[in-house]
Parts: structure tokens; sequence; C-alpha cells
């Protein structure tokens, strides 16, 4: 049940339109095309298993997973916090 202004599944909508946002930038973000033998980083061979497994693979699992802690979330929140709204 929506309140307010808002219809009947508003904020479904939303949580839904949110997680279509953040699949259809994971699957941009895939590599695609013919996998390196070796890093790009660092140089270091690329497995044989994660080149399968990730066809277009440019780096290696230590390098990957350096990006990824330093990778900040993407999107944004749509609906927003009451605090922010009192504002």
């Amino acid at each position: 049940m929506a309140g307010g202004w808002t219809r009947d599944g508003a904020v479904q909508d939303q949580i839904d339109d949110s997680i279509a946002d953040s699949v259809s930038h994971a699957r941009a973000r895939l590599p695609r095309g013919e996998s390196a033998k070796d890093c790009a980083e660092c140089g270091e061979p690329i497995p044989e298993g994660r080149r399968k497994a990730l066809p277009g693979v440019r780096i290696c699992v230590d390098c990957q997973s350096e990006r990824d802690d330093t990778t900040p979330p993407a999107g944004f929140n749509r609906r927003g916090s009451k605090d922010s709204q009192l504002r």
C-alpha cells in the first residue's frame, strides 16, 4: 500500500528499477572478446581456468580484487532517506 500521492506498487517499481539498473551496469562492465594470456596490470600469467570462465578477461585475480576494493558502488538511492527529505 502506497501512501500520500503515490500509487499502489510505486515502492516496488523503484526497487525493480534499482535492481535493473545495477544488473545493466554490471553487464556493461563484463569483459568481451579474446582473453589475454598475461595480466595487463602486473604481467603475471592469467590461469586458463579464469580465461575460460570469463571470456575477454584482461587482468589476473589479484589485480581484479584490488580494483573491486577501490571501485565505489554504482547508482544512487532513488528513495532517499527521510533525513535528506527534511533538510
